[in-house]
């Protein structure tokens, strides 16, 4: 097979027979098969790498003293969480020596269904960091959750014929699995029959159950919070995502498998990571840097956010510097801070101090005719006090308790807090308890203008005063809101709404900041640098209400309401008992 496209003139300049277009001269080159390193230059013609050893080039670069390694991979994350169009993501991951991401699209799939995919496929084919897709396994999540779209398997099916489509993604009913579900069955089979990559998401799923989620071909897993849980998946074949995120932290907790022989089976993912922390602390890089500090071997961490990520998804023509594989290389300054120096992408210099070298244009504005779901996706009326009413039925309360940087979230039954003058004179909603760090929460359906409204109480966010809005509510993606009287919540609320989705603060009856995001009510197509400082701002502005700096207040906010999380969640159906999978009263 000839994969170069004159495989002649590959051999010619492998041999020394030619020189090559271009060497990278003297540089330490990283070997991920030897995990050592050699000093050595890198031949490269036609975007892929010809020879490794003593070369002369029409065109030579002196990277004498600095390392060269794989250009990294990220095996799982949503672009969407990133908050901007792929043009712009791009920008904030390429210069850290990211070149290629295996992206699951459920977040724009939930809000528009097969046009939110198309979407995605069309704003990534032309960067030049490569988007690889894997098709939304849970649309909706679960049954229990109101989304844009619905997608089965016959609409997943055609999508498969994509080179860019590598399987299916993050299988994350895995209850449903278990129980044998027709649906999951049947997407399961489709993928699985066509030898494809199927990725699993079952926190704490043990015993009989993990047999059968392994045994239906889901291979992987991103949800470990601890070692105990990580090395039951190994035990059963799974390769484990080490996820280090901007709400979702699982390095500390799982760093045992940077050894051998944990870590021939794992990867590095960020899963959803905001553009701010993207810019300033960067992407892989930043995973393989931070786990370097805390005792793993350097280039053990690099093979697990290159080579290992290539080879679970079947990407043979990258991963490692070797011949005949592409030209996708970072060119780092040491193997300590791993700060980028500059990022070679098909043989071509695509990033250089911390810039892409050549821009792309965001055609989100030209594509609106064609995905119109995609940029008209709130259908919700103003809301009002009304909308926020909850009926007292009894003397307790059963609040959502968060736990400090992960995604999990435990139970906690406690009195019904006394009505007192400030909740009758509206400065605080009834049912928020400061003193115990408890606020309210709604969470408005905006996809079909069912008017469906779920309320229900969050502990341990932090909030004083005021109200944080976000439509970015994974993976539904409807309108939640959380503050501590209902006048805030109701401002901040219909600040989203008319923006066409975003994230809003409002306190003592103002909005005092906001953040459009009009694209399916999760994305837009401004600078990334321009939705990093307004970002900052807003997150400035929560700190202010009491929010601590220690979490992120929107991403933290985005997961509240996912249904597939234990123990319990809340969205427009009221508050969900994950493991139950019912609807269960916020006051009984």
């Amino acid at each position: 097979m000839d994969l170069y496209g004159d495989l002649r003139k590959m051999m010619d300049v492998a041999s020394g027979r030619r020189k090559a277009s271009l060497v990278l001269k003297g540089g330490t080159v990283v070997n991920v098969f030897t995990e050592k390193t050699e000093v050595a230059d890198i031949a490269i013609e036609d975007g892929y790498i010809a020879g490794i050893g003593d070369y002369e080039g029409e065109h030579n670069v002196d990277l004498s003293g600095r390392y060269i390694c794989p250009g990294f991979i990220d095996g799982h994350i949503h672009i969407e969480s990133a908050m901007v169009s792929p043009p712009e993501f791009e920008k904030a991951v390429l210069p850290h020596g990211t070149t290629a991401v295996i992206a699951d699209p459920h977040e724009i799939g939930n809000v528009a269904g097969c046009q939110g995919i198309d979407y995605m496929l069309e704003t990534t084919k032309d960067l030049d960091l490569d988007v690889f897709i894997m098709m939304p396994s849970c649309v909706p999540a679960t049954a229990l959750d109101e989304s844009g779209a619905v997608l089965g398997p016959e609409d997943l099916k055609p999508y498969y014929d994509n080179p860019r489509v590598l399987g299916l993604a993050e299988v994350m009913n895995s209850l449903g699995v278990v129980a044998g579900m027709d649906d999951l069955m049947g997407k399961l089979s489709d993928a699985g029959s066509r030898g494809m990559v199927i990725d699993g998401h079952a926190p704490f799923l043990e015993g009989n159950g993990l047999n059968a989620y392994v045994c239906a071909g889901v291979l992987s897993d991103h949800e470990c919070s601890g070692i105990d849980e990580a090395l039951k998946k190994l035990g059963r074949g799974q390769y484990i995502m080490i996820r280090e995120g901007t709400a979702a932290r699982n390095l500390e907790a799982l760093m045992p498998l940077f050894a051998a022989p944990y870590y021939e089976r794992c990867m590095l993912v960020t899963d959803d990571k905001h553009p701010g922390d993207l810019i300033s602390m960067g992407h892989i890089d930043y995973i393989i840097r931070k786990a370097v500090s805390l005792g793993a071997d350097p280039i053990k961490a690099i093979k697990m956010g290159t080579l290992h990520s290539a080879r679970y998804f079947g990407l043979k023509d990258r991963g490692a510097v070797m011949p005949g594989l592409r030209a996708d290389l970072a060119v780092l300054e040491d193997l300590k801070d791993f700060r980028v120096l500059a990022v070679y992408k098909d043989g071509k210099l695509a990033a250089e101090k911390g810039v892409c070298i050549q821009e792309k244009e965001d055609k989100s504005r030209e594509l609106a005719s064609a995905f119109p779901r995609v940029f008209d996706s709130f259908h919700l009326d103003e809301s009002t006090l009304k909308d926020l009413e909850l009926e007292k039925k009894g003397t307790m309360q059963r609040v959502i308790q968060f736990k400090p940087h992960e995604l999990l979230t435990q139970e906690r039954i406690l009195p019904w807090p006394d009505d007192d003058t400030a909740a009758a004179q509206g400065h605080r909603a009834q049912g928020v308890d400061l003193n115990e760090d408890i606020v309210k929460a709604a969470v408005f359906e905006r996809h079909l203008h069912t008017g469906h409204t779920g309320i229900g109480f969050i502990g341990g966010y932090g909030l004083k005063k005021g109200a944080v809005a976000t439509s970015v509510a994974h993976d539904s993606h409807n309108l939640i809101v959380i503050g501590t009287n209902d006048r805030d919540m109701v401002l901040a609320a219909n600040a989203v709404r008319k923006n066409k989705g975003g994230l809003a603060v409002a306190v003592d009856g103002q909005v005092t900041g906001e953040l459009a995001l009009p694209i399916g009510g999760i994305m837009t197509q401004a600078s990334v640098y321009e939705v990093e400082s307004q970002l900052e701002k807003l997150k400035e502005q929560t700190r202010k209400l009491g929010i601590s700096e220690d979490i992120d207040a929107f991403m933290t906010l985005a997961f509240v309401s996912l249904p597939v999380i234990p123990k319990l969640r809340i969205n427009s159906y009221g508050v969900i008992d994950v493991d139950r999978q019912e609807v269960v009263e916020a006051v009984f």
